[in-house]
């Protein structure tokens, strides 16, 4: 705050004094959250020559508003333009609220440095007015300005211009002016703002306000040494000059060193990673977690941000306790290391350790980090690991020997928690850590009443109300997610396959309990039930329906689009974070035959993404940089894959599994600024029964298995921009096993409510 600063006993600050003019602007400046400048010159070098402390008072939210004339350097006024002409998108988005880094660009006088000033402007970080006095040629030579933290201000008038060579020259002064010492000190700082206001309002008729195209340039053959020649002085000679005033002055030697000391503090605090702050849907879900003894289940739509929500969890109570531990369960590693991005370089969470095959010496970490607790350090961490990794031995083993003084501090994420209810994970329930997040977009196990019950049982939920949920619905209606076209397309068995289909139908008719309507167990019977399904995934007709698509979206627009080609084995990936070998073979066998096909049709530029897939992150930047316009895939685009430019979504995978066709959806519709809305085309094989079949029994069955596919269906229309349409398309299919569509329809939007 500006009245705890050690101002100059006398307010006033000479360049060669103790009390240098340098020096009263880095503590108005990391003190304060407005700075106005009522100026003459202008010179971006004195922003590099404070960058300390300009860094800091951007990080706190700080805003500044200068009135210049119209003198500039060709750089300045290059950034300036970059911004009123809108080329300012394509510039690298700084981080405002990290002081380290930021004081690191504005440290940097070159290219960085007048990219982070260009960015600064057009987020409205600095406000610049251009005047020019009317009616003869000179210009406006103002020296003054004021700072203010909100509650008190801090005024002053100098003869230094806001250049680095006005900064850093002899013979300069500055006068302050404190709105809490006198009633002259008010008057003088209440005048400077409204002549600031005037400026900016337009309202000073004594002067014209100039766009920047009327900007002139300051050129060394036209000044040569004259009294603005701070504005020429070549950029090494700026450092250089720099690097002598701040080693010849003992009292800005300490505070730059103290200001230092504090980024050093903040680059090691974890905070929330957007100066706009967590959304309220995001701060209910923690008061919720809280209310329910920090014990949790977020059911939340793939693309909500379920991670930001969790590690604001662990952020809002680090700010209670100035303490995080915390271990995150994923299925993947693919999705462990973007946890990692998120947690580190996002939140700013340190002592981040990945505990998977992607990290050879995790072992050797969590054994480090373990006799620092053992030894009594109250250290910060966090532990990212996949779920298998999570049940082997010799984690297990690591997190009794050495974590159990921290098992009342630790928090446990789950992520895609639906994983905790699995057979292989019930050994290994770690019902010793008391403070538990569960993160799902679909929470709810098919077809497992005891593992569901497992679930709530250890998030203390019930099954009818999750702690906190955030559905899809909400989420597309307040712009959280952008909206969407479903098109379903209707695809037909060859002959050969409707026969084999019939025939494995009936076969295991012989195997089905009536009552509860589901089969025995055995090898065999599982055995038929995957080559039924499999007739399904890769009917031949779906590449055919595919080509087609392609071809009425057009070569030219068919850019940013997932594919999901057919699959064939299924996979729990809580068990095992590596793919059996035959699932990859059959995967690549589908996958290339798409592939090629494609191109040989569209010459499109693509590539495959699976579980063999090992340069992941370079496919996946070529994609969003648009050097492939599709990428094909087999499940590895279900979970954890951030791509919020991808405007298409074919699904050649009929799949009746919630959790799967959920995140799919959510993958293709994250906003962003290229997109408007969403296209999702689904591929969908007809049933290979209908009423008129003589077969009751086998009608029934069929009647079954389809509704399965068609909650999906129905899901993916309600919610869609062209629902009567999509639902329409779907009538005359339903009819045919005497479902009534607009039934379900109104049950899955009743669902929303």
């Amino acid at each position: 705050m500006l009245k705890n600063v050690d101002w100059a006993e006398d307010r006033d600050y000479k360049t060669g004094s103790e009390d240098e003019p340098l020096q009263f602007y880095l503590d108005g400046l990391t003190n304060s959250i407005e700075f106005h400048l009522l100026l003459g010159y202008f010179s971006s070098s004195a922003i590099n020559l404070l960058s300390v402390g300009f860094a800091t008072f951007i990080s706190k939210g700080g805003k500044m508003r200068m009135v210049i004339n119209h003198l500039l350097s060709s750089k300045d006024k290059e950034a300036i333009n970059k911004v009123e002409e809108g080329n300012s998108n394509d510039l690298k988005v700084f981080d405002l609220t990290d002081s380290s880094i930021l004081h690191r660009y504005l440290d940097e006088y070159d290219i960085h440095f007048f990219e982070c000033l260009t960015y600064l402007i057009s987020q409205k970080r600095i406000e610049i007015k251009v005047i020019k006095p009317k009616n003869g040629k000179g210009i406006a030579h103002y020296k003054s300005g004021v700072f203010s933290d909100g509650e008190n201000n801090v005024g002053y008038k100098a003869s230094c211009n806001f250049t680095l060579y006005g900064l850093s020259e002899n013979l300069e002064e500055l006068e302050a002016f404190l709105s809490w010492e006198n009633g002259r000190s008010n008057k003088m700082i209440k005048k400077q703002l409204k002549i600031i206001d005037d400026y900016f309002n337009e309202i000073d008729e004594d002067v014209d306000y100039l766009p920047t195209k009327d900007i002139e340039v300051v050129l060394k053959d036209r000044f040569g040494n004259k009294d603005i020649n701070e504005l020429l002085v070549q950029e090494e000679q700026l450092l250089r000059r720099k690097q002598n005033l701040m080693s010849s002055n003992s009292k800005i030697k300490k505070t730059i060193s103290n200001i230092f000391d504090k980024i050093e503090i903040e680059r090691k605090t974890p905070k929330f990673p957007y100066s706009e702050g967590p959304r309220d849907y995001q701060i209910e879900a923690y008061n919720n977690w809280v209310n329910n003894d920090r014990r949790g289940l977020f059911a939340m739509a793939t693309g909500t941000g379920k991670t930001l929500t969790s590690l604001n969890c662990i952020l809002e109570d680090f700010k209670i306790s100035n303490l995080y531990k915390f271990i995150v369960l994923v299925p993947t590693t693919a999705l462990a290391k973007q946890w990692i991005k998120e947690a580190n370089k996002k939140f700013n969470y340190q002592n981040t350790i990945l505990c998977c095959s992607e990290n050879s010496n995790w072992k050797s970490e969590v054994t480090n980090l373990g006799k620092n607790i053992l030894f009594g350090r109250d250290v910060n961490y966090a532990i990212i690991t996949t779920y298998a990794t999570f049940k082997g031995v010799r984690f297990q083993t690591m997190l009794k020997e050495y974590f159990t003084d921290d098992y009342d501090k630790m928090t446990l994420i789950a992520d895609e928690a639906h994983n905790f209810g699995s057979q292989g994970f019930l050994k290994v329930i770690p019902n010793f850590i008391n403070k538990r997040i569960g993160l799902s977009a679909t929470p709810e196990r098919q077809f497992d009443d005891n593992g569901n019950k497992l679930l709530n049982d250890f998030f203390s939920c019930s099954d009818e109300e999750y702690t906190f949920e955030y559905n899809m619905k909400t989420a597309i209606d307040n712009g959280i997610l952008c909206k969407y076209y479903y098109y379903p397309i209707l695809v037909n068995l060859e002959l050969d396959e409707q026969e084999n289909y019939l025939k494995i139908s009936k076969e295991l008719m012989k195997y089905i309990d009536f009552e509860t309507g589901r089969y025995r167990e055995s090898e065999y019977v599982n055995n038929l039930l995957i080559k039924r399904k499999n007739i399904i995934h890769k009917a031949k007709n779906k590449l055919n329906a595919l080509i087609s698509t392609i071809n009425k979206i057009g070569k030219e627009n068919f850019k940013k689009a997932f594919i999901y080609v057919p699959e064939g084995i299924e996979f729990d990936s809580s068990e095992n974070e590596f793919t059996p070998p035959e699932f990859e073979n059959e995967t690549s066998k589908i996958i290339d035959n798409y592939l090629v096909e494609i191109y040989n049709h569209f010459q499109t530029k693509m590539a495959k993404f699976t579980g063999e897939t090992n340069n992941r992150d370079q496919i996946l930047n070529q994609f969003k940089e648009g050097q492939l316009d599709a990428l094909l895939a087999m499940k590895c685009l279900d979970e954890g894959v951030d791509v919020p430019q991808t405007k298409y979504a074919i699904f050649c995978s009929s799949t009746g599994n919630p959790r799967q066709y959920i995140q799919r959806r959510g993958r293709v519709l994250r906003t962003h600024k290229e997109k408007e809305f969403a296209i999702i085309y689904d591929l969908i094989v007809k049933p290979a029964i209908s009423h008129t079949n003589t077969d009751e029994s086998i009608t029934k069955m069929e009647k079954n298995i389809f509704l399965s596919e068609l909650r999906r269906l129905v899901n993916f229309a309600v919610l869609s921009e062209n629902k009567d349409q999509s639902l329409k398309d779907l009538e005359t299919l339903c009819y045919d096993l005497d479902i009534d569509i607009y039934e379900l329809a109104n049950n899955e939007l009743n669902n929303y409510k």
